[in-house]
């Protein structure tokens, strides 16, 4: 069976508060309130800096038992190594902790600058060293820097499958050879709707699906009409069901294997207007989604946090 999983991209917004956020709610209590109005988000802080097997923790705590998280990885692997030389950065990255995220830890997202083209033995080369399991984690952690080494970021046991997903802004990706390298490794090509301003591709290329939804009309601004969010659970749904839209953007038009089911993320990225998670939570009411969730956008919990 398919998880469905809708939420936002971060959560810690000013202009969130006093709007998606009721008066008088603690900034403390944000993510709690949050994790409840939604059942998924994307972790934006480790984007910019590696955070700390604490706050991994903290998050972990503070969200209910069935809530995931996706986490976005460092731009200086993505955009300021541009994955030249990057062993330890990506060392660095697992060792500061997001497997303590334990069973809430969803797929790693991969976001690459609009100035990067493709170079096939690169990403070749990046795709291979992703660890595809928390032992695979594990071991890549242990080479991170000094400083980093005995910090509790990898004092997780056992061993399950992790994800990635990778999204891209510059055209040169849209050949045949990318998709192929993605199937290979297992690893999903992010379905970014940006108002026309990057590609926008649907293929399929691992055993889920990830969207990031930047705004329909104006980037990063615009919210989502009726009709648009009644587009997005049609082709949720074709994709959860194991298939995909009848009319998908493809690149490559030799279809995926035909699956009983695909999970599917997908995370509103429309924060300027605080249209994101309003966006959110309209179509995890659309898909039926919101029977669980005990915290309704703009109004007072009803429960301790």
């Amino acid at each position: 069976m398919s998880d469905i999983r809708i939420g936002i991209s971060g959560w810690r917004y000013g202009p969130w508060r006093k709007d998606f956020y009721p008066k008088g709610l603690r900034q403390d209590d944000e993510l709690g309130f949050a994790s409840r109005a939604v059942n998924t988000i994307e972790i934006n802080g480790s984007f910019y800096a590696l955070q700390t097997p604490e706050r991994y923790a903290q998050w972990r705590d503070s969200t209910p038992e069935d809530f995931v998280f996706a986490v976005k990885a460092p731009r200086y692997i993505t955009h300021v190594r541009r994955l030249r030389e990057i062993d330890e950065p990506l060392a660095n990255f697992f060792a500061s902790g997001p497997l303590l995220l334990a069973e809430k830890l969803g797929p790693f997202l991969w976001q690459f600058p609009p100035s990067m083209r493709f170079d096939e033995q690169r990403f070749s080369d990046f795709l291979a060293k992703l660890p595809k399991d928390r032992k695979g984690a594990r071991a890549c952690a242990r080479h991170a820097a000094e400083r980093l080494r005995n910090n509790g970021g990898i004092t997780i046991g056992g061993n399950v499958r992790l994800r990635h997903a990778v999204e891209i802004r510059h055209p040169s990706f849209l050949c045949d050879t990318f998709v192929d390298l993605l199937r290979k490794h297992k690893v999903a090509l992010v379905v970014s709707d940006s108002a026309g301003k990057w590609p926008y591709v649907e293929d399929v290329t691992a055993d889920f699906v990830y969207l990031r939804l930047h705004g329909d009309v104006e980037l990063y601004s615009s919210g989502y009409t009726a009709k648009a969010l009644h587009r997005w659970r049609s082709r949720i749904q074709a994709w959860s069901q194991g298939g995909q839209p009848d009319d998908a953007a493809l690149i490559l038009r030799r279809a995926p294997t035909r699956r009983a089911s695909r999970d599917v993320y997908c995370y509103f990225d429309n924060d300027q207007k605080v249209h994101a998670p309003y966006d959110a939570r309209r179509l995890l009411a659309d898909l039926g989604l919101d029977d669980e969730l005990v915290t309704e956008p703009g109004v007072a919990p009803q429960i301790a946090l």
